[in-house]
């Protein structure tokens, strides 16, 4: 049990330090990451009825989509407040498909969840091809006291 013990706070202990000196543009693929596989195992509760799973992968999901929304520089380019619109629409979307226990609403929200994940991939990827060190569209972690880089965490509970 000792060595399991250990070897899950060995395991905790490289993911944080991953997040911590990732640069902007590669935390924020992971938090999209992360989002997609809250969806998917909200996605996964649904079909074994699990609402706890449900629940848990869908306020998750919601998390980071505020945390996104809440350091977006909205003056930093034209496009950042219609993206926060966004933002919360698929917020709200989420939010409803918990309180409704609705399993389309959340299919629905995920095919926009991939595409938004996939555009922020191509632009991450093509700031490190340029070699700039952050998105000056958001604020990096050190530079707001709310930041949380604990939204990049293990699931616990019906999800680990």
């Amino acid at each position: 049990m000792t060595e399991l013990v250990q070897a899950d706070e060995l395991r905790r202990r490289y993911l944080k330090e991953a997040v911590e000196t990732a640069s902007a543009s590669v935390r924020l693929t992971m938090l999209w990451d992360r989002v997609q596989l809250d969806l998917s195992r909200a996605e996964a509760g649904f079909e074994s009825r699990d609402l706890k799973a449900v629940n848990d992968g869908l306020v998750h999901a919601q998390e980071i989509l505020l945390a996104l929304r809440d350091t977006m520089r909205v003056d930093a380019w034209e496009g950042a407040p219609r993206l926060v619109a966004l933002y919360d629409h698929l917020h709200q979307e989420l939010v409803r498909a918990n309180l409704e226990k609705d399993r389309e609403r959340l299919t629905d929200a995920a095919v926009l969840v991939v595409q938004l994940a996939d555009a922020w991939r191509r632009a991450a990827a093509a700031e490190e091809t340029r070699g700039e060190s952050r998105d000056e569209s958001f604020r990096d972690v050190n530079d707001e006291p709310r930041a949380d880089k604990s939204l990049a965490r293990e699931p616990t509970g019906a999800l680990g």
